[in-house]
Order: structure tokens, then C-alpha cells, then sequence
């Protein structure tokens, strides 16, 4: 290799261009260029072109490569990469600098540089060119920027000192996404049918929940359902029918403030008081704009299912969530952490019995970070579940203002006509020993009709720890003490519509803790909660598990588990005990024996697991109870269009069941649209797009999912302001599909729906030979171009090409010297033989327009 002052000169020694590799060029020389831009960025290159073993040494275009990293001036959509940080895909101009004529750099313009998540104190130092709109990369000292054509992508590094705070799952503000707008629709349905064998009565139900939604730039605007049918025969009662919207309203983002703003019907969100319905306005600073490892506490409903059973969990009468559960214990974890206050669950074995309970969400202590304030405020009127107000109008605020690395501070009110209340509390970091905070409320409530006023107060302390030397955790530990004239917003609205006082609540007591025994391969968790009344009997509920790993001789990861449990409510005990041991059989399968006692049966049972593939699952069982034999099993298929479970069970002399459940949605937008499996109802989304081909698998959250006959799939397993990354599952790709570029990235805002798109190549592939109209070739190194503007193939010598993508009738244009030169035509028709010594007239442009 020879140099002088401009130029290096490249001798390619060795190197050979087969017509059947005419591929390697391109890779061998961006691989040579690639390698000297380690010590020169901007040089020029030549090349010693006498090496190359070809017939016409005077026909060559390798101007493409002859400067490293070059793009000619024009515009292009790329995606951005801040460090190792994928930006969506965005329109860059790329220009010749006024002191370098035949080179050019990106114009990164302000918009772009916006989303750098730059640290406030760097906007005074940045340069502008071209009339302020395109940044000097020189100014921010470090920076570099590096555009590849190919890969459709501009590399852009920055120093992390100049950049907000970013983590591998997270991302600032700046690079957040509202999305697009579009609307969609997300449904929860459930059907069961129960035959009873002593009556021949049957029980037909229908029950569903859902959500109806439109969002416009970062406006979210949704409607809430819910509906149930039930229809008996033989029994002579009257079918039950019910439809309800069970509330309207419309939220946003705002990402400067750290909060959300909702407007509508809603329940309060809060950490001190307890919630309500209610039809106005609020402002919350938002948990889950902060970096993961600040955010907060989301709760959690545990209990032991008899049966396949449905867990229908509700908040004042709004059905939450909806969960099909197999027999035995039950643990829903994805409960949304912006519901607060107390939660109902209701349990509907398929034998017709229900188990019902309160479970009283609790926060972690509230503590906030130094120098730091979050806050909710709302103020609207209560309203019922006919949307007409049925309270006075309110308005209430809280607070926690990080005082220092161990104190916070907190407190708030509600006023609101006759009922106001006030709280004031610490809380305090105490390192080692975990986080402890304590506050007080006190309320003062005037009831219609009844003369004085009730004045009384409530006291709560919490705690939570990590206790890593001893692999324990106290997830959360509190109680709390209400006199009996203290009255909640919710008590004091309920007193306000019945006349009367209930639900007047005295001591409670809750405690979550794990706890690991590393040495015995033990783990126990615990669940209780104690609420005692003033004016009725005591509520207890507890639920202890203790699972171990073990090996006994050849069988290898024995799971056993134990589980007892006992839900007092309303005076009545309901106590029992649930033991499983499980072994796993051959590649995916699991064998397994249980036994439940509760006070009305015993049954012992034997049941087979397996796994089918990562969408699909199944589970059969067999026993024997005091009633007699018994048999189930379920099928769990997680689907392109929706996630689909079956259910079945029989129990001698008793009752015989057959359930299934849907869970989906669909999405529409003006880029596409797709019916998909369900995700958080009304939530965050991503709309994938495969470039037209459909049947492209995606990987990246939950179960694998394909895209439709358009080339559109929306994936619902992805996070609000979590950096969410998608792939094409490379291993499983079509052969007549190609990625160009297989990972798309997006931070999205709650509720967004983003939009990726994948550069695929979709067609056959085959060798080529194409011909100029004088019967000469194009030049050597010349590109080929589909009607997507993809590069699909690179001419070698005498013509030889090996073109991707090729497509019945598809037109494609030849470019060197920096533009298209002329067009060739596909067969109308392709075949194995058409596919074969392909010859490829290529037209002058100008002729193939006028034709």
C-alpha cells in the first residue's frame, strides 16, 4: 500500500471476484476501508484495480468506496444510535461542507439533538451552522458521528459526562415516545359451562372486561367495560344480563414535571388517604418515569384456587382483572401499581362454591429522594356508577419532600364541604435497618340528618427491608389504629348515600415477607393481613408457602411445596392446606402429585405438564376426593391474534365444567393495523412493521408472535418507559426473506403506540447476467436498487449479479457515477427455470419512462 498527501493506494494482493461471490467485493473492500480509518477518518482512497481478476480493467465504479463512511449529499430516513442507545427511525439531511466540496456530514439538527438527553448546562455550549440549523459536532467536545448507509443507521458518540442519567433499561425524557395516533380495542372474555349431576341443572355465564381507546399525539383517551351473562336451565330462575362503560377518561404524560395528568372519571390515587370514585381532575407525579431501581411498590393478591377457578379482582365494584388459575395456590403479580386503597377478590370455583375477600393494598415507607418533591393533587365531585355525582365538591393534595439522604417529610388534605381530613407524617431511611415511616390523619365529618360533627384521628406506621446477609425481605409491614369517630373520604360518602355507618374499621395489620434458606434450598413466603371493626367481627387472612429444590437419587429438580392458608370473613373460617410435589419428565414435560384439604373435601391428585413448544402448553390430572374420583386438565395457547386457554373438570357424583378464555385486542393507526394477543388493557403497545412481508417471526417480550399477511404485528409485552427492544427471530426466517436491519428499540410513554419498522428483503434469489442496450455491461461495483430503494445485489464481472429479492414483474434500477443509469424488469412469471441463466436487458431510463 502506497501513500501520499490525499490518497492511499490499495493493492488488493490475492484477491479474486468470482462471478459467484460477487458479493465479497463490497464486504472485502468496506473491510479494508473499515480497517484504515483507524488512523485517517477522512482520507481518500484508490485502488490498484490490476490485481482484480477481471476481463474489462478499464469498466469500474468504485467511487462508493473510495472515502470511508461516505453518503452522498441528499436525504435519508435513519435511525439514530446515541452510544449503544437506538433512537427511532428519522429523516437526516446530509450536505457537503462548504470547505470540502466533494465530502459530507449529517445535519443534526435541533430536534435531533433534543433527544441526546443532553445535561441543561450543555445548551450554552453548542454551535450552530446553516442558519441554526444543523449542529457543530465540534462544539460538544468528544462527539462523533459516523453515518452507514447500509445498516440505514447514523452513529452518533457522545461522552457520557455530557449526557443525563440513562440505564440499560431506561432512558431520559428527551428520548421518550408518544407514538402514533390510532385507535384500539382490548377485551377479556370468559365463558363457563356447569352442569350439576344431582339436579341436571346447567349454568351458562359469559363475563368480560375491556377497554376502547384513541390516542392523539399524547393525549390517551379510553373507555373502561365490563359485562356478564348468566343464563340457567332446570332451575327456573331468570337469566341476569349486564353491560356496563364503567368509566371515561383521558390522560397524558408530562414529562417535565415528572407527572401524569388524568381528566374523567377516575379513582383517587393516593398514598395516604384511601380511594374513591370520583369525576375530575388530577396531576401525579408518575412512579414509573424514575429509573426502575426508584420506583415504587405494586400489589399483589394471593390465595389457593380448589378448583380451575376465576379470580375476578375489583375495586368498587370496577372488575380490574379477570385470571383463569389452576387448582392450587395463585399468586397475580401484574396488578397495575397505580391502584390504591382496598381491592375485592372474588374467587369462582367450578364446582359452583366462591370464595370471597378484602385485601387492603399497602405502599412501601414513603420516602423520597434528597432534594426532591412528588406530589398528587385532584379535585373533582364522587360519582356512582351511573356517572351522576353523589358527594360534594373536593379537592385534595399531598406531598413528600426529600429533606435530606435519611428524611422525608410528607403530608396532604382533603377538603371537601362537610368531610375534611389532614396528615402529617416522617419518614426515615435507616440504612442497615431498613426504611420506617409514621404519619397521622385526622377527619372531621358532618352526616346529613345527624347533628354534631365526627372527629377523630388514625395513626399508621410502615416498614420494609432487604436483610441481604440473611437472604430475607420484608416487602412491607405495617399497622395502623383508627379511632371510632375517624371516618375515610369513602366511609363518610358511603355513611352519606345509606344513612349509616359501615366498614368502621379499627387496627390492621399486614406483613409480606420472603425469606431464602440457601444452605437447605428452602424458600417461604408469608402473606397476612389482620383487620379488626369497631362495629362487627375481626377479618384475618394469611397464606404460608414453603417451597424446596431437591435431588433424590437419579430423579434430579424435585419441586415440593406446601401451602396453608386461612381466610376469616364475616365470622366464618375458611381454613386449609395445599401440598405439591412435582419432578420434571423427559425434555419439557413435568409429572407431579397434590393433595388439598379444605373444610369440605380432601383430594389427593397426579398430574402431567408439558410444553409443547414457547406458544403452547397443557395439563392433565386425575384423583380421588371423599366425593369420588376426579379428573381436569387445561390447554394454554399463546396465539398471534389472541391467547386462548381451555379448561375442563369432572368431579364424581357432582358437577362437570367446561371453561374458556380470551384475552386480545386489535390496533389500527394510519401505518397499519393488527388484531394481537392481550396486554395491559388500553396500555403501552408497539406496531411493528416487517416492510410488507408478512409472516416474519419477532422475538423480544413473552411468547414469539409473526406478522400478519401486511407485514404488521403489534407486540403488547412491552413496558411504559422501559427502553423496550424487539428483534426478527433471525433462526427462523422464511427463505425467500431477508433482515437488512433486525432490532428496532423504543422508549415509549403509558399507553403510547410506537412504531418500528424492519428493512426486510422478500423474494428469490438467483445469479443474473445484465446487459447494457449496446450490448456492453455496467461498470464493475455498479448496485442494484428494488422499488424499496434496498441495495439487492452488486455487479461483478461481465455483468454478474446475484440478486435477493427478486419478485414476479418488479423493476429495479442499476446506479454508478453516483445515480440510477437504467432500469431492468423481472419475469412476469418465476419459476425454477426462469430463475436459471436470467439475462437482464437493462433500458436507459429515459426509454423505460417513455414506455
Amino acid at each position: 500500500m502506497e501513500k501520499n498527501k490525499k490518497h492511499k493506494k490499495l493493492a488488493l494482493s490475492h484477491l479474486k471476484i468470482w462471478p459467484s461471490r460477487p458479493r465479497a467485493l463490497a464486504i472485502m473492500v468496506s473491510y479494508l476501508i473499515s480497517g484504515a480509518m483507524t488512523t485517517v477518518q477522512a482520507e481518500e482512497f484508490s485502488f490498484n484495480t490490476d490485481v482484480l481478476d477481471v476481463n474489462d480493467r478499464s469498466n469500474f465504479d468504485l467511487d462508493q468506496f473510495s472515502r470511508s463512511g461516505y453518503i452522498m449529499p441528499g436525504n435519508y430516513v435513519m435511525s439514530l444510535h446515541v452510544n449503544k442507545q437506538e433512537l427511532p427511525e428519522q429523516p437526516v439531511t446530509y450536505y457537503a461542507p462548504d470547505n470540502d466540496p466533494k465530502g459530507s456530514e449529517p445535519c443534526i439538527t435541533p430536534s435531533l439533538v433534543e433527544q441526546f438527553g443532553l445535561k441543561p448546562e450543555m445548551n450554552s455550549k453548542l454551535r450552530w451552522t446553516h442558519q441554526g440549523q444543523c449542529l457543530q459536532v465540534s462544539s460538544i467536545e468528544g462527539m462523533t458521528a459516523k453515518g452507514d448507509l447500509g445498516e440505514a443507521t447514523l452513529y452518533l458518540g457522545i461522552p457520557q459526562a455530557w449526557l443525563e442519567y440513562s440505564s440499560g433499561d431506561w432512558a431520559p425524557p428527551s428520548r421518550w415516545d408518544n407514538g402514533i395516533p390510532g385507535i384500539l380495542m382490548d377485551y377479556n372474555i370468559n365463558t363457563q359451562t356447569q352442569r350439576q349431576q344431582k339436579t341436571g341443572n346447567q349454568n351458562n355465564s359469559i363475563s368480560g372486561n375491556g377497554t376502547l381507546g384513541a390516542n392523539l399525539g399524547a393525549w390517551r383517551l379510553r373507555a373502561d367495560w365490563q359485562t356478564r351473562v348468566d343464563k340457567q336451565t332446570g332451575s327456573g330462575k331468570s337469566s341476569k344480563n349486564s353491560w356496563d362503560w364503567s368509566r371515561y377518561y383521558a390522560y397524558r404524560a408530562i414529562p417535565r414535571l415528572g407527572a401524569s395528568l388524568t381528566m374523567g372519571e377516575n379513582y383517587l390515587n393516593s398514598d395516604i388517604f384511601d380511594s374513591f370514585r370520583f369525576a375530575g381532575v388530577s396531576l401525579i407525579s408518575d412512579d414509573s418515569m424514575l429509573p426502575p431501581n426508584l420506583r415504587g411498590y405494586a400489589p399483589e393478591v394471593t390465595g389457593v384456587a380448589r378448583t380451575n377457578a376465576k379470580v375476578i379482582i375489583s375495586q368498587q365494584g370496577r372488575v380490574i382483572q379477570e385470571t383463569q388459575v389452576a387448582a392450587g395456590p395463585f399468586r397475580i403479580q401484574d396488578i397495575n401499581d397505580a391502584v390504591s386503597g382496598q381491592l375485592d377478590v372474588r374467587v369462582e370455583e367450578q364446582d359452583g362454591s366462591v370464595q370471597e375477600f378484602k385485601m387492603d393494598t399497602a405502599s412501601i415507607p414513603y420516602l423520597t429522594r434528597p432534594g426532591t418533591v412528588r406530589y398528587k393533587v385532584a379535585t373533582g365531585r364522587p360519582n356512582d356508577w351511573q356517572h351522576r355525582t353523589n358527594g360534594p365538591l373536593f379537592t385534595t393534595g399531598e406531598f413528600s419532600w426529600g429533606i435530606s439522604n435519611g428524611w422525608s417529610m410528607y403530608g396532604g388534605g382533603v377538603a371537601g364541604g362537610d368531610y375534611n381530613a389532614m396528615a402529617l407524617g416522617i419518614g426515615r431511611d435507616l440504612m442497615m435497618l431498613g426504611a420506617l415511616s409514621l404519619d397521622a390523619t385526622q377527619s372531621r365529618a358532618k352526616l346529613p340528618g345527624q347533628e354534631g360533627t365526627l372527629s377523630g384521628g388514625s395513626y399508621r406506621l410502615s416498614y420494609s427491608k432487604n436483610f441481604d446477609d440473611y437472604d430475607s425481605q420484608v416487602t412491607f409491614a405495617g399497622y395502623r389504629f383508627s379511632q371510632k369517630n375517624y371516618m375515610s373520604m369513602s366511609e363518610y360518602l358511603e355513611a352519606r348515600t345509606d344513612g349509616i355507618r359501615s366498614q368502621n374499621s379499627k387496627e390492621m395489620y399486614t406483613i409480606t415477607f420472603n425469606q431464602q434458606f440457601s444452605d437447605l434450598g428452602l424458600s417461604a413466603y408469608l402473606n397476612y393481613n389482620h383487620q379488626t371493626y369497631w362495629d362487627r367481627p375481626a377479618n384475618d387472612r394469611y397464606n404460608l408457602t414453603l417451597s424446596k429444590y431437591m435431588d433424590i437419587g437419579r430423579f434430579k429438580n424435585i419441586s415440593m411445596s406446601l401451602t396453608g392458608y386461612r381466610n376469616k370473613y364475616n365470622g366464618t373460617n375458611d381454613d386449609g392446606m395445599y401440598l405439591s410435589l412435582s419432578m420434571p419428565w423427559g425434555n419439557t414435560g413435568s409429572v407431579g402429585y397434590s393433595n388439598s384439604i379444605n373444610r369440605n373435601d380432601t383430594t389427593h391428585q397426579v398430574n402431567y405438564y408439558d410444553r409443547i413448544n414457547d406458544n403452547d402448553n397443557y395439563q392433565v390430572s386425575s384423583g380421588i376426593s371423599r366425593s369420588g374420583s376426579t379428573a381436569s386438565g387445561s390447554y394454554s395457547h399463546q396465539g398471534d391474534l389472541a391467547q386462548v386457554d381451555v379448561n375442563a373438570s369432572y368431579q364424581e357424583g357432582s358437577y362437570s365444567s367446561v371453561g374458556m378464555s380470551l384475552q386480545g385486542g386489535a390496533t389500527a393507526t394510519l401505518e397499519g393495523a393488527a388484531l394481537h394477543r392481550g396486554g395491559s388493557q388500553g396500555g403501552t403497545r408497539m406496531l411493528v412493521d416487517t416492510d410488507g412481508v408478512g409472516g416474519i417471526p419477532l422475538s423480544g417480550y413473552g411468547a414469539n408472535t409473526k406478522s400478519n399477511r401486511f407485514g404488521k404485528a403489534v407486540v403488547t409485552d412491552v413496558g411504559s418507559y422501559y427502553r423496550n427492544r424487539i428483534s426478527i427471530d433471525l433462526n427462523h426466517l422464511p427463505e425467500n426473506a431477508e433482515a437488512v436491519r433486525s432490532v428496532v428499540q423504543g422508549t415509549l410513554t403509558e399507553g403510547a403506540i410506537g412504531y418500528r419498522k424492519f428493512e426486510v428483503i422478500s423474494g428469490e434469489k438467483a445469479m443474473a447476467v445484465i446487459r447494457l442496450a449496446d450490448g456492453s455491461v455496467p461498470p464493475f461495483g455498479s448496485t442494484v436498487i428494488n422499488s424499496k430503494k434496498q441495495g439487492v445485489g452488486i455487479v461483478s464481472d461481465d455483468g454478474n449479479v446475484y440478486l435477493s429479492g427478486i419478485n414476479a414483474g418488479e423493476k429495479m434500477s442499476v446506479h454508478w457515477a453516483g445515480k440510477p443509469q437504467c432500469e431492468i424488469s423481472l419475469p412476469q412469471k418465476l419459476s425454477n427455470s426462469s430463475l436459471t441463466d436470467l439475462l437482464l436487458p437493462c433500458r436507459n431510463l429515459t426509454a423505460a419512462l417513455q414506455e
